[in-house]
């Protein structure tokens, strides 16, 4: 049960903790103290979307380690491109384009932006959840999440273009 409904996603709940922690080795603490929750609170009649489910976990789980050792959380660790890289998603004129910016500034931006913006923008970005998938894990409602995403590509794009503003 737990194998088909959880394991296939362990993948995307470290990438969403280190997301949150900013901190590769905590996030790998953080997301196997989070499949060790799912794996105990396992109910397969009501747990329809382990995705969904796991990533509410590891979501408050990180949040609860973030308000206890907020200060062990600002350090960072150098990111792994190879793990976190935005994956490509066409030859459409847009995509063409926003793979021609430093990979390293959107990184750098996203890493950025307040907490909250940043949680929405790597569901919705980086782990392609839908508008009510995010709602389910963060627990707000699809309103919010969708104002949220605004609010975050708004500060996304001016960063980046500030960004890119200073090195000319």
């Amino acid at each position: 049960m737990f194998d088909a409904l959880v394991r296939p996603h362990m993948a995307a709940g470290y990438n969403f903790a280190r997301w949150m922690v900013r901190n590769e080795h905590d996030a790998e603490d953080l997301a196997q103290e989070a499949a060790l929750r799912a794996y105990r609170a396992l109910d397969a009649e009501r747990v329809r979307e382990g995705r969904t489910w796991l990533l509410a976990i590891v979501r408050n789980v990180c949040l609860t380690w973030l308000a206890r050792d907020r200060g062990r959380a600002a350090a960072t660790t150098p990111f792994d491109e190879e793990i976190h890289a935005i994956e490509r998603r066409g030859d459409d004129p847009e995509s063409l384009l926003l793979e021609g910016i430093d990979l390293e500034r959107v990184r750098q931006a996203l890493d950025e932006l307040p907490a909250e913006f940043r949680e929405v923008m790597v569901l919705r970005e980086i782990e392609g959840l839908s508008y009510k998938e995010i709602a389910d894990v963060a627990g707000i409602p699809i309103g919010t999440v969708m104002s949220r995403l605004a609010r975050a590509r708004q500060r996304l794009q001016e960063r980046i273009a500030g960004k890119a503003e200073a090195r000319d």
